[in-house]
């Protein structure tokens, strides 16, 4: 695993920055040395990637460590799209459907190329900050009070790219839904706790007026558990690793699982045999593995997030591939379940053939 890890961060990125970077050095029209400094911007750019992901940033003033990481990651969607398009073109000229001196030393390709870039991310950044949502009903023959209402939200991912007012910007939206609880399947956290604490963030979640419940992500992990953990308690939110909590009056079960980051997290069999399933009942488990376990322990319905769907296209044919159920409802058995894209979003702030979404649950007899 750790040597595919390398691979996908380190390898694949470093050849397309070197496949990129030839394509623009013969398509700019420009001397040599305007090209070399746009070169070494670019790849300045990219590196920046690895100062977010290592926490680097952690040590500079906040309006640096701000740029860095979200220059730095935006910068690998930004390669994986110059890298397609020129691979697009190439099959082009191979199929002689491109003729070579569009793409050599021809400034009207690079305005055209520059223009479509700089749309494409343009309608991504404005299509993540548009939150989609997504209503879901559910019946259950267990006894209910009356219908009750659950906002549902997964991979906040809260931190220098996602301030704050990002984040009050989504609680009013929970709040206008005037949920009976909040659930959230992990990755509250993105990578660093440091914004979170210099933001005061603990202080904007009591602003909701519901119980708040959620399990870890594999990300409050990166984050430092034992902060991340302090986190949730200074925000009022109740914490279920390997646990569950009855809410008698909306005859609601909430199970949360510890994140599979923790190889020795309990199995859930074993915590379902220690709960009262009588009541209907959620679980939380943030990466959708293994969703049988689920069915095969009573659970009536689990909530996951962890995906992103890949956040852009085409990765999102990569998560489709990898996982049962990489996005949307599925039904196995008497087991409902529902995969989230995602109410934030690790990275460059970019949502392309993908939505962020928060989850409207009613459930009723």
């Amino acid at each position: 695993m750790n040597l595919l890890w390398l691979l996908a961060f380190t390898l694949v990125p470093l050849s397309g920055l070197a496949y990129a970077g030839w394509h623009i050095w013969v398509l700019l029209p420009w001397p040599a040395w305007a090209k070399t400094v746009t070169i070494i911007a670019g790849v300045a750019a990219f590196l920046l990637l690895f100062a977010g992901i290592l926490r680097a940033a952690d040590s500079l003033p906040m309006p640096v460590a701000r740029a860095v990481y979200n220059v730095g990651t935006s910068s690998i969607f930004v390669l994986l799209y110059i890298v397609m398009t020129f691979l697009v073109i190439d099959l082009g000229r191979l199929l002689r459907l491109v003729p070579r001196h569009w793409v050599y030393n021809n400034g009207t390709t690079a305005v055209v190329l520059t223009a479509f870039f700089v749309g494409l991310f343009t309608y991504g950044y404005l299509h993540y900050q548009s939150k989609y949502r997504q209503e879901l009903h559910l019946t259950t023959a267990k006894p209910l009070p009356r219908p009750l209402k659950l906002v549902l939200a997964s991979d906040l991912h809260l931190g220098y790219h996602n301030p704050r007012t990002e984040l009050s910007r989504w609680i009013d939206l929970i709040n206008r839904e005037q949920p009976d609880a909040v659930l959230i399947a992990g990755d509250i956290i993105d990578s660093s706790i440091r914004p979170l604490i210099d933001e005061r963030m603990a202080e904007e979640w009591h602003r909701i007026e519901a119980p708040v419940y959620a399990c870890l992500g594999n990300h409050e992990y990166f984050s430092q558990l034992p902060a991340a953990q302090q986190f949730y308690s200074d925000a009022g939110i109740t914490l279920l690793r390997d646990t569950a909590v009855t809410d008698t009056t909306l005859a609601l079960t909430v199970i949360g699982r510890d994140d599979r980051t923790n190889m020795r997290r309990r199995r859930l069999a074993d915590i379902v045999s220690h709960t009262d399933l009588s009541h209907y009942t959620i679980l939380l488990d943030h990466q959708p593995y293994h969703l049988e376990e689920a069915q095969k322990a009573g659970i009536d319905f689990q909530f996951s997030g962890h995906t992103h769907r890949g956040q852009v296209w085409p990765l999102s044919w990569i998560t489709d591939a990898l996982y049962e159920c990489s996005f949307g409802p599925l039904r196995k058995g008497d087991t409902d379940y529902y995969v989230s894209s995602g109410l934030g979003i690790w990275g460059g702030r970019f949502r392309i053939g993908t939505r962020s979404e928060y989850v409207v649950l009613t459930i009723s007899n």
